[in-house]
């Protein structure tokens, strides 16, 4: 990376409020950002009002769990699996979510709508009659409640500054704890002083939840990235011209962009252990309230409403805090945030296995403060190292891995602890997930920083771009910048840097194993790179699927007989020709044109491709490849294995496919083939550029010829 990019980078790091420095006062930011930004004070009060509310349903049939699973005749386990099922719903509901709000301005106004609909579910609750009742609430609610997930959080990154994230986000996680005291409170009170029974609880939930989505009705999408824009002070735009227009990524795209960065898969492999730890929990510490301590729901209430504000008295000083730790080092807020978790885990066990009365008190209330660090940790670490439009996906998977994988792991592996040792045990156990996740989670303090520079480098790439368009400069047909990819766990290619400009032949030459070909995959997207940056006339295609390259222009012809041997000549380039579309004529006219190209596979149309020779079948790839005309032509190994007639005559056929426009980038190891097309190569050694410029100067290098092509560079 070149002096400005760094500069750049680390200006881009400051003005999102990663300053490494103990210089800012977040009691300030925070109350500058909330006065002083477009948003102002509506959004955050009325997101926050919408989680209390998801929190108020949740918490009243978590409260009221022992009271209902005895009316509907439904055991421990069964209850729990219940609580489960609401998870997995949310988790199936965040999937469509995310994709529908990955480029659209939509996620205030699916909040809302999901509002209205978790108050249909609470009127639901009144007159339920057996579980299979229930389970149909509980699904509705969660399928709802996807909206809180995958929409509020993103939402409030993109509403407010990137300089107060900790703190908007601990005020976010505090509404989710305020709700937790709300629920409680208003069980108890309406159980005790009130002398309603469950069904009339959710009644009075579903008149408190229709009146806050009418008060969030003027929530509104401020756009995907905006909070990114406004630190930067960069529009990043996308040009006309050459450009090519990339379509959106797919799910499946997404999802793979995503699971790349390293910590963003530790975080969600994090999650999955949580949700071990999570989803039982609050099922075995109800039916652990009443049959150890005989709480009832009076004395749930209040136990659940004290422990949730011991989380709102932590909260209130984390965030100053983590955000002077995360505009420190990132880092430092996660491993503050990894250790609150361990001790927060060790106080569930002490306070299940402590016999009086008020140390199990001060254990859990204890354990619900320590723990309260976790929510806006995570949630700035994860979502702050992903660009903006994938946020949603992410928030998605994050609820896929807690509640579809760790919540129904935990929910049978906890319900067969308190089968053999009672609920105590089973509270006991959840020390060893606990403290599993804790060292997941501190694992993402060795990456954060990296990712985090990752996405801001691919962020001014993109500006850079942007400025380069509106000057009215040419993009390059194609560019790989800073790619870093490997198979696995072994790393073959470093910082890669190469360019193709429109309509040039350009050569790669090196040694057995420097990772040519390996760079050729990256491209075509055979291969997803650790790092970096594909692009395809100013266009990031890094993430794109290999099939969606080849339509905008992009083809391969791999090394060695890339051809279908069963199949004819004529079948082959048919099925080539699939991108083309429906049209019969324009295949037939690139059939008779490809044919026109190599006379020989016309004499032999209807042959097995297995039955020509290497040369042919040679031919045949490259044929395949002019089927689609492309824009930009790879070519691994032209020559390999092949007389010298033969390869003479399909380099006069490139070089006619170069001048007609198209441009070549040409993996050779002979450098007599490669220099004879190319006026400019790239020299490849162990995964590594080591020289790039004219072929003439190429052949000056003995240092890099005598090593690999050992009696072949011309003297």
């Amino acid at each position: 990376m070149t002096d400005d990019r760094t500069a750049t980078r680390d200006a881009a790091r400051r003005a999102m409020g990663v300053t490494g420095a103990d210089t800012h006062d977040p009691r300030v930011a925070l109350a500058t950002a909330v006065r002083t930004s477009p948003a102002g004070w509506y959004p955050l009060l009325a997101i926050c009002a919408l989680v209390i509310v998801d929190e108020l349903f949740g918490f009243t049939l978590a409260v009221l769990g022992p009271e209902i699973s005895r009316t509907l005749g439904m055991t421990k386990g069964a209850f729990a699996a219940i609580l489960s099922a609401k998870l997995l719903a949310v988790s199936i509901a965040t999937l469509p979510m995310a994709a529908l709000v990955q480029r659209r301005p939509w996620r205030a106004s699916i909040a809302i709508v999901t509002a209205f609909v978790w108050t249909a579910a609470s009127m639901l609750a009144v007159i339920v009659i057996g579980p299979w009742g229930l389970l149909l609430v509980v699904v509705i609610d969660g399928l709802s409640s996807g909206s809180v997930r995958v929409l509020h959080q993103p939402l409030l990154m993109d509403l407010y500054p990137a300089t107060a994230r900790v703190r908007i986000q601990t005020a976010y996680s505090a509404a989710v704890s305020i709700g937790s005291i709300a629920a409680p409170l208003l069980v108890g009170l309406l159980t005790t002083r009130a002398d309603l029974t469950w069904r009339g609880v959710f009644l009075v939930v579903s008149v408190v939840s229709l009146v806050v989505a009418v008060v969030s009705v003027r929530l509104r999408d401020p756009g995907v990235g905006r909070a990114e824009r406004d630190s930067l002070g960069e529009v990043l735009l996308t040009g006309d011209g050459d450009e090519i227009q990339v379509p959106p990524l797919r799910f499946a795209e997404v999802v793979r962009r995503l699971l790349i960065i390293p910590t963003v898969r530790r975080a969600l492999v994090a999650q999955a252990v949580f949700g071990v730890l999570i989803v039982p929990y609050s099922a075995f510490l109800l039916f652990f309230l009443d049959e150890r301590w005989n709480f009832g729901p009076g004395a749930r209430s209040v136990f659940f409403a004290v422990s949730a504000g011991g989380a709102v008295v932590a909260l209130r000083f984390f965030g100053p805090a983590g955000e002077r730790l995360f505009q420190n080092d990132p880092a430092r807020l996660i491993r503050l945030a990894s250790t609150l978790l361990a001790a927060s885990v060790v106080a569930i066990a002490c306070g299940a296995l402590v016999p009086y009365l008020v140390p199990m008190l001060i254990f859990f209330i204890g354990s619900s403060a320590l723990a309260a660090a976790l929510g806006p940790s995570l949630v700035v670490t994860m979502l702050g190292v992903v660009p903006a439009e994938f946020r949603p996906h992410l928030a998605a998977l994050a609820g896929m891995y807690s509640a579809g994988i760790g919540g129904f792991a935990g929910a049978l592996l906890l319900g067969t602890v308190d089968r053999r040792f009672g609920t105590a045990g089973a509270l006991v156990a959840i020390v060893i997930p606990g403290l599993v996740g804790a060292w997941l989670l501190y694992g993402c303090s060795r990456t954060v920083n990296d990712d985090l520079d990752q996405m801001l480098d691919e962020m001014i790439e993109e500006t850079e771009l942007a400025r380069q368009r509106r000057a009215g400069q040419r993009s390059d047909a194609l560019v790989c910048q800073g790619l870093d990819v490997g198979y696995g766990s072994i790393q073959v290619l470093f910082d890669v840097n190469l360019r193709v400009a429109d309509g040039e032949m350009v050569a790669l030459l090196g040694t057995n194993g420097a990772g040519k070909s390996t760079v050729l995959r990256a491209m075509c997207g055979l291969n997803l790179p650790t790092r970096g940056s594909v692009r395809l006339f100013g266009s990031d295609i890094t993430w794109l699927d290999p099939e969606r390259r080849l339509a905008l222009g992009l083809a391969q012809v791999p090394g060695g007989r890339a051809t279908f041997g069963p199949l004819s000549v004529v079948d082959n380039l048919r099925a080539h020709a699939y991108t083309l579309g429906g049209d019969r004529r324009l295949v037939e006219s690139r059939l008779d044109e490809a044919m026109a190209v190599f006379p020989r596979l016309a004499e032999r149309r209807d042959q097995p491709a297995a039955t020509l020779s290497g040369g042919e079948q040679q031919m045949l790839a490259l044929a395949k490849a002019l089927i689609v005309r492309p824009k930009v032509l790879l070519i691994d190994e032209l020559s390999l294995g092949l007389a010298p007639s033969v390869v003479a005559e399909l380099l006069g056929t490139v070089r006619t496919i170069n001048q007609q426009g198209t441009a070549v980038l040409l993996v050779e190891q002979s450098i007599n083939v490669a220099l004879s097309l190319a006026d400019r190569a790239y020299f490849m050694e162990r995964g590594r550029v080591q020289f790039e410029g004219a072929s003439s100067a190429l052949l000056e290098r003995d240092d890099l010829l005598r090593s690999v092509f050992l009696g072949e560079a011309p003297t």
